[in-house]
């Protein structure tokens, strides 16, 4: 008699219940937030109103501002946020995922109750908040973007910092130069493409470890233009490093949405490339052929192989294509918001960007939201020191980095990266 079993004689009750699995990631972050929340705003309460301003005196449509008293708001957030950390608890004691929609509810509810108590007797400015959250993460987003690409086509990118220093240095010269910003905008994209056929040759011709060669690529762009800056470009800044910069553009009836329309539609040509750039590397990814190539050469280059596909040619060009995403949104540091290239300007956002590009699975809506998401961070430390808050200086400096940490090693949860990427391939 034989006593082989097979899968189709497992009922099919028995089968789910071995493969559901418990998580406890969301509940226990929600938990560490709430007590976080009631230390803040219950037990360091601070007295007084704080005035949420919701739209600036020109727009077309004012909306009055929102005042809340920093005390009862901070005790109706912690109790809002105890109930969806115990609604997640329940959630995951079934074997059952937090909702997405609800994590956003808890996020929201924190960020008000903590407004509420870091501007205690003043104002929070909402729409130049938000703007500059934009604006801060366009770079980031521009960085993402060019990460996802160059990781689905097997290539660990890590010298998005480099292109983006990159293209600040080179569309601040050829700007300067020229006068003319969109001259600026295509040197920096040459720039950034230049940069990654560093990459792109050592990490595919010649087989050299990707994250060693990123960071060397990294440091000799760091020496090259901080060597520019200290011998050339401060010699004779008129003429080299004092770009014009892009005027923002009003996007008629748009633009005059309350908060949203200052914030999305009154931004320069760089956002609004920005926008285009999101959706068409979303859609060439998922549903063109293009995509499913360079998705194919990441996930199993012998497979892309046999049917056709010139995988390190591939990969080539799309590190090409990755490294010139990334040069444009290196642009937008002197030709959109500083108006002229420093020393080491990027401070880091490469890495920021990369890991939007690990918080948002690969994927370029995701990473867009993650990069959003840091950019954010780095705006709240710019308010909260302008709003005279009792958070100490040495932890809002700290504040991006903390929350990329977070983001990626806390939340970013069963996040599978392409299967090929950083592994060269060797046609046999």
């Amino acid at each position: 008699m034989s006593t082989v079993s097979n899968a189709a004689d497992i009922p099919v009750s028995e089968s789910l219940e071995v493969a559901q699995v418990r998580s406890w990631k969301a509940p226990i972050a929600f938990a560490i937030v709430t007590i976080a929340a009631l230390i803040l705003f219950v037990f360091l309460a601070r007295e007084g109103d704080t005035t949420f301003k919701l739209s600036n005196d020109s727009d077309a449509i004012v909306l009055p501002p929102l005042v809340m008293n920093a005390a009862v708001t901070g005790v109706v957030v912690t109790i809002l946020l105890a109930a969806i950390t115990a609604v997640s608890v329940w959630r995951t004691i079934n074997y059952t995922a937090t909702w997405l929609w609800l994590t956003s509810v808890f996020a929201v509810l924190f960020l008000i109750g903590f407004f509420a108590w870091a501007a205690a007797g003043g104002n929070v400015p909402l729409p130049g908040f938000l703007l500059g959250t934009v604006a801060l993460s366009a770079p980031l987003i521009f960085g993402a973007l060019g990460g996802v690409i160059s990781e689905r086509s097997g290539v660990v990118n890590i010298a998005i910092e480099g292109q983006l220093l990159a293209g600040a240095f080179s569309s601040a010269v050829v700007a300067s130069v020229t006068q003319n910003p969109y001259l600026g905008l295509l040197a920096a994209m040459v720039a950034g493409m230049l940069v990654s056929f560093i990459l792109a040759a050592f990490s595919i011709k010649y087989f050299v470890d990707q994250i060693i060669v990123g960071v060397v690529v990294n440091v000799l762009v760091l020496g090259l233009t901080s060597f520019f800056y200290s011998q050339v470009l401060t010699e004779n800044t008129p003429l080299l490093n004092s770009p014009p910069r892009f005027e923002r553009i009003s996007i008629p009836f748009l633009s005059e949405i309350p908060l949203i329309g200052p914030v999305f539609f009154r931004q320069t040509i760089i956002i609004y490339v920005m926008y285009i750039a999101i959706a068409l590397v979303y859609w060439g990814m998922f549903h063109t052929k293009w995509g499913l190539r360079v998705r194919a050469v990441g996930e199993h280059p012998q497979a892309a192989d046999t049917v056709g596909i010139r995988v390190n040619t591939t990969r080539f060009w799309n590190v090409s294509l990755a490294g010139a995403i990334a040069g444009f949104g290196g642009a937008y540091f002197t030709l959109g918001s500083v108006g002229g290239f420093t020393k080491d300007m990027t401070a880091g956002m490469g890495f920021i960007a990369l890991a939007a590009v690990i918080f948002g699975q690969w994927n370029p809506i995701k990473a867009t939201l993650a990069a959003l998401l840091f950019g954010f961070a780095t705006n709240l430390q710019n308010l909260l020191g302008a709003l005279g808050s009792p958070v100490d200086s040495e932890f809002l400096l700290m504040l991006p980095y903390i929350v990329t940490i977070l983001a990626v090693a806390g939340f970013v949860g069963q996040s599978r990266p392409p299967a090929a990427s950083g592994s060269p391939y060797i046609k046999s």
